[in-house]
């Protein structure tokens, strides 16, 4: 019988785990938080990056968010450079679909523009 109920307590975590984050990583500028993840690990190609965004611990909604991702050129190879607009989900959340054309390390910036105030960007990197 104790093995039985373990069994099942693994099967039940491991279930668990299969819907945990690939990637996850948080942003911060003075007022705003940033919360960047996606279900797949990054990798080339085209990536889904889910955005939940929050102004002094609210939820940020109706804001037009823009993310640019790139990486400067280098010896023999071009700088390269995706750029979309994010599609308001609701509650704070946004979806891009960035294209990263090569592995390494790339920069990313998230424009912020409320409806009202000024607009705000946030740094980070993404390294895959």
């Amino acid at each position: 019988m104790n093995i039985l109920i373990r069994v099942l307590i693994s099967l039940i975590f491991s279930m668990g785990l299969l819907q945990a984050v690939a990637f996850e990583k948080d942003v911060r500028s003075r007022t705003i938080k940033v919360h960047l993840s996606s279900n797949k690990p990054l990798s080339t190609g085209s990536n889904i990056l889910m955005l939940t965004i929050a102004k002094d611990g609210k939820p940020s909604i109706g804001t037009k968010v823009t993310v640019k991702a790139f990486m400067p050129a280098m010896p023999g190879m071009p700088a390269m450079e995706s750029k979309v607009r994010a599609k308001e989900m609701g509650k704070g959340k946004y979806q891009v679909r960035l294209n990263l054309s090569m592995g390494g390390t790339w920069q990313l910036h998230i424009f912020i523009t409320p409806a009202e105030g000024k607009k705000t960007r946030v740094k980070t990197s993404l390294n895959f």
